[in-house]
């Protein structure tokens, strides 16, 4: 019998309260390229140092993510329904960012996020974040939430944000474990083991609510962006420019700085690699000149 793809959960008709906050917080979410602000600012790095930064800064990226989405209240309750609500950030716990309230000494939780970043011009050119959460432990008001951010002058300067990736959290973890049982047809035994008694309670520590596979030899398992639903948002994204070049081409030319063992030698591979990428239109290769140009001045 062949399993069917899993779909997202709706959400339940008799709660159309916290329905339309999802909504308004998904539109705070889209907002924060225009809205982030953070406190770091970095100079004086090497080029080769670049991939590194996602582990330096990503945390930091994080927590100011959240301050951001208490800057954007007027977004995600624009009537008021929500006053008592503040968004906080827990990394040790799943969702490591809940909207909550404290009600009658009680914590209440609205939603919450699985929040990540991801420094675009990382080597590898997608996230690699693993995410391992059972199904269960969802939410389906619960959203995975992954950040892009790069420095505003690629070398230096404060971290700003890109569009982010966002989905219904549940629906992820569901599509991991199919991709991994169903589409991956890979060597080894493909059984996940999932935690027992497992609720969407709010707070829950990660090595309890995390499915592990049987087998797993390649440390894979959890990389939602090999598993297809990041597809069309990472072509957009490395399509997307950072100071005027498409971030697909600062990672290679960052790849070939960090291989290469000269100026020319970069110079050389950058230029045959354009070639192949561009038309034999002269307005194509002008720009892929200039584009060569431009990156070979950050070797001198």
């Amino acid at each position: 019998m062949i399993q069917s793809a899993p779909e997202r959960t709706s959400l339940p008709e008799d709660d159309t309260r916290r329905a339309s906050l999802v909504a308004h917080v998904r539109n705070a979410l889209h907002s924060l390229p225009a809205y982030y602000t953070s406190g770091t600012n970095i100079e004086g790095l090497e080029a080769s140092d670049l991939f590194n930064l996602n582990t330096m800064l990503s945390s930091s990226i994080e927590i100011q993510v959240v301050d951001s989405l208490n800057n954007l209240r007027t977004v995600w309750d624009p009537d008021g329904d929500w006053p008592e609500y503040t968004f906080i950030r827990s990394a040790s716990t799943f969702p490591d960012v809940r909207l909550v309230a404290r009600i009658d000494e009680q914590i209440s939780t609205a939603l919450g996020i699985e929040l990540k970043g991801w420094y675009l011009l990382s080597k590898e050119s997608a996230p690699s974040y693993r995410y391992k959460i059972t199904p269960s432990a969802c939410s389906p008001y619960d959203l995975l939430v992954v950040v892009p951010w790069h420095l505003k002058n690629v070398l230096s300067g404060m971290p700003v944000v890109r569009e982010p990736y966002i989905e219904q959290a549940k629906y992820v973890a569901e599509y991991r474990n199919y991709w991994w049982q169903y589409i991956r047809q890979a060597r080894g035994d493909p059984t996940i083991i999932q935690p027992e008694n497992v609720t969407p309670l709010g707070r829950q520590p990660r090595d309890q609510v995390n499915d592990e596979p049987r087998s797993d030899s390649g440390g894979n398992f959890g990389r939602i962006a090999r598993i297809g639903v990041m597809d069309q948002y990472l072509e957009t994204m490395m399509l997307s420019r950072v100071a005027g070049i498409e971030a697909r081409h600062w990672i290679t030319f960052f790849r070939l700085y960090a291989d290469a063992a000269d100026t020319e030698a970069i110079t050389t591979k950058m230029g045959a690699l354009l070639a192949t990428h561009t038309s034999t239109d002269d307005e194509a290769a002008a720009e892929a000149a200039e584009l060569l140009t431009r990156l070979t001045e950050l070797l001198h």
